[in-house]
């Protein structure tokens, strides 16, 4: 038996707000949005590299203030890519953990904290 790849669906409560922090300032990619038809909630994929998230406006989706870890090989030069950006509501800083990763943690405008790591899984 094997299992796939996880995809992580967070809320969003705006969609411009959504776009502003995870296009403009995590630098991830918008992949397709999906409207069952106009006033309606969107649901959107987006992704960087290997790390692919789904967000959603749908209320029953998921629960605003959800926690997820996403590994990076380069933590640091992701903190320099943020720190070098004018994103008024966040500067992470890294932290060095007890169990000897760095991570990066932003939390999202709707309450999703995501902690960038070198903490790598084998």
């Amino acid at each position: 038996m094997r299992f796939g790849k996880t995809t992580p669906i967070l809320r969003i409560f705006d969609v411009a707000k959504a776009k502003e922090f995870y296009i403009g300032y995590l630098g991830f990619t918008l992949d397709w949005t999906h409207c069952f038809e106009e006033g309606m909630p969107l649901y959107m994929q987006i992704s960087r590299d290997g790390c692919v998230l789904h967000l959603s406006e749908h209320h029953g989706d998921a629960c605003p203030g959800s926690a997820m870890r996403i590994e990076t090989d380069d933590v640091e030069a992701f903190h320099r890519e943020l720190a070098a950006k004018p994103y008024a509501y966040m500067r992470p800083g890294i932290e060095d953990t007890p169990w000897n990763s760095k991570d990066v943690c932003v939390i999202d405008p709707f309450g999703n904290r995501l902690t960038f790591t070198n903490a790598i899984s084998t």
